[in-house]
């Protein structure tokens, strides 16, 4: 297949008016000397500062630079999604604005796409967030490759190289939930690691609160797994057999004499277990059912206000 574009670079803007011009000049630098047919495409997912007037003003200077402006904060995966639709490059690559994942690092990536693989994802060596951060994104990942039957590795993030095989295949997947980690993994292709360094933050913090990942955690989970149903019907089974190993010690115990009549105490705790039990597998059948509504309904998953070049 011919492309009028060999490189495509891909990244959500959110909240980084200070640091644009400088991730433009990076990626510039290190682009020319890869080839000279390439494109830089920066969406702004309705970033509350300034950022879009500095990707504005980037497009007026370089012809090489696209803007999209959504119409809303879809959220960065759904950013992704629209970067990602809006490329023409044989080779694609997604990454944070934040410069944590160094641009000087994608002839890295290039270098292991060319040899045959259409998925070449960076881990980064000694991550510079601070230990909470570390910590809570090691966990995070665990809870998520656990109910999600999949291998989930907390030392890879967004900085991803795609051969156009592979994007066009995650096109493919109209999932309404996006979540490329796991999008990787649905579309299969030769998939592999490059170590890369990562840098120290360059202006303000993430976005990304404690609450927003694991809103992403409990989406992910609706929209690729369904092991929680599972883990529910395995509970009731579980408490089903329990129930009735009880109800056989309590009929050996009166035919033995010993049976006493027990206290209105550990019936209430028996009804309010059982109840919250219910509840609870009423409530996780609702989200299912609830994420099913929102998919047949058809909306799409991001509007462009503006487009620039």
């Amino acid at each position: 297949m011919n492309h009028s574009v060999e490189i495509s670079i891909v990244s959500p803007v959110y909240k980084a008016e200070n640091i644009v011009n400088e991730l433009i000049n990076r990626l510039t630098k290190v682009l020319q000397e890869l080839t000279n047919s390439y494109e830089i495409i920066l969406v702004d997912d309705n970033s509350p500062d300034n950022s879009w007037e500095k990707i504005k003003s980037c497009c007026n200077a370089n012809t090489f630079v696209k803007g999209i402006k959504l119409s809303k904060n879809f959220g960065q995966q759904h950013a992704l999604q629209a970067g990602l639709d809006a490329s023409r490059g044989e080779y694609v690559i997604t990454l944070d604005c934040d410069l944590q994942d160094p641009p000087e690092e994608i002839p890295k990536l290039i270098a292991k796409a060319k040899e045959g693989f259409e998925i070449v994802a960076a881990s980064r060596v000694n991550r510079k967030d601070d230990f909470i951060k570390r910590t809570a994104s090691k966990y995070f990942y665990k809870f998520l490759g656990y109910l999600t039957d999949s291998k989930q590795d907390n030392t890879v993030a967004n900085f991803v190289c795609y051969h156009r095989k592979a994007v066009e295949a995650m096109a493919l997947v109209k999932d309404n939930h996006r979540y490329y980690p796991l999008l990787q993994q649905v579309i299969g292709f030769n998939y592999t690691k490059v170590p890369i360094k990562h840098a120290e933050r360059k202006d303000g913090k993430s976005s990304y609160s404690l609450k927003k990942r694991w809103k992403l955690a409990i989406n992910t989970i609706l929209a690729f797994s369904d092991k929680p149903l599972r883990i529910t019907v395995n509970l009731g089974v579980s408490l089903s057999f329990l129930s009735i190993i009880a109800a056989i010690v309590l009929v050996i115990l009166y035919f033995l004499g010993d049976f006493r009549t027990s206290g209105w105490a550990s019936l209430a705790l028996l009804l309010s277990f059982f109840s919250g039990a219910i509840i609870s597998v009423l409530g996780m059948v609702g989200l299912y059912v609830g994420k099913i509504f929102e998919t047949v309904k058809g909306r799409p998953t991001y509007i462009i206000s503006e487009q620039l070049n």
